[in-house]
């Protein structure tokens, strides 16, 4: 196989340990993208694998990249969300491991007419499937009243200044709408200024919080989460790579529950029903994080965190319900 790609995948050996890929096995990864975690779960062992990407785009150039296992591969346009059913419309029922890897890809991030970047102008799109009728981060800057912007901005961009933010954008868009990269990310840097210590642009969390928003990344994490439970065989693995402290979060949390290590509970709310028996088996409660070395040759992967668990027997009640 080719493996000449600009696109590089993050944690890949670390999640190829994860998965354990043996001959006959059956894998999914739910998160095509350029094909680097489908290769190498292909090279690692004779097996069948299912790709999902929700990017139409990015069927043409992964094909070719794995034409040398065609008859090995089932390619599936759609949201890892909704894995269940397009898993079980393709033919499978069961997985011997899962992996997705939540957030942006760099072909997305590099593409100016995708919108995801303050970096180059480009309209404000951020859609992660373009072919979808779904808003766009221009629909939502220009739409959306006041405090629901700074709610977003707040919550999945952890922007201090999120209701400043907000505030520059309704007096902004009063005059036109706000329609391209570059644009909205002057309004956020007449706000946030950059400080000597801090990398980032000051649009960084803004842009972040806008991209979760219009592509609902928490909601299809959490489905996908919930379908791993009924589509893993006894003893297959989940794998999740996450970007961002509240997909991370996210993950920990379902793992941690379905683990028995932590019941989700709290003073405020009944008492709830806890299953009694776990349905996954959490080896370690720490993420893996990429190394220096990597993190020198792919400066991307730094947020990185990788969590894992080993499917189980048992089926919760909750699960059987939700499915």
């Amino acid at each position: 196989m080719n493996t000449a790609h600009p696109h590089i995948p993050v944690l890949l050996n670390e999640v190829i340990t994860a998965m354990q890929p043996v001959d006959g096995g059956v894998y999914l990864d739910g998160t095509l993208g350029a094909g680097g975690y489908s290769e190498a779960i292909l090279n690692a062992a004779d097996c069948r694998l299912v790709a999902i990407d929700r990017d139409k785009t990015v069927f043409a150039a992964v094909r070719e990249r794995l034409k040398g296992a065609a008859e090995r591969v089932t390619f599936i346009h759609g949201q890892f969300g909704d894995v269940e059913d397009l898993a079980k419309n393709a033919g499978f029922e069961e997985f011997d491991a899962m992996v997705v890897d939540v957030g942006v890809s760099s072909m997305q991030l590099d593409r100016a007419e995708r919108g995801f970047s303050f970096r180059q102008d480009g309209p404000l799109d951020m859609r992660m499937d373009q072919n979808s009728d779904g808003q766009t981060a221009a629909d939502i800057v220009n739409t959306y009243e006041e405090q629901d912007l700074a709610n977003i901005i707040y919550r999945y961009g952890d922007e201090r200044k999120s209701r400043r933010i907000a505030r520059a954008i309704i007096e902004k868009r009063k005059d036109q709408p706000i329609t391209t990269t570059f644009a909205l990310a002057d309004i956020v840097r007449s706000v946030v200024h950059k400080s000597p210590k801090d990398k980032n642009d000051p649009a960084t969390k803004t842009f972040q919080a806008l991209r979760i928003e219009v592509n609902k990344e928490l909601e299809e994490l959490q489905r996908f989460l919930q379908a791993s439970e009924l589509l893993l065989k006894p003893g297959g693995r989940l794998v999740v790579v996450a970007f961002h402290s509240l997909e991370d979060g996210l993950v920990k949390r379902f793992l941690l529950e379905k683990s028995g290590q932590q019941a989700r509970q709290s003073r405020h709310v009944p008492e709830i029903h806890v299953e009694s028996r776990p349905s996954f088996d959490l080896s370690s409660k720490k993420s893996i994080k990429p190394t220096e070395a990597e993190i020198s040759a792919n400066p991307r992967s730094r947020s990185a965190r990788l969590r894992f668990a080993t499917r189980t027997s048992f089926v919760s009640e909750k699960a059987k319900e939700a499915s």
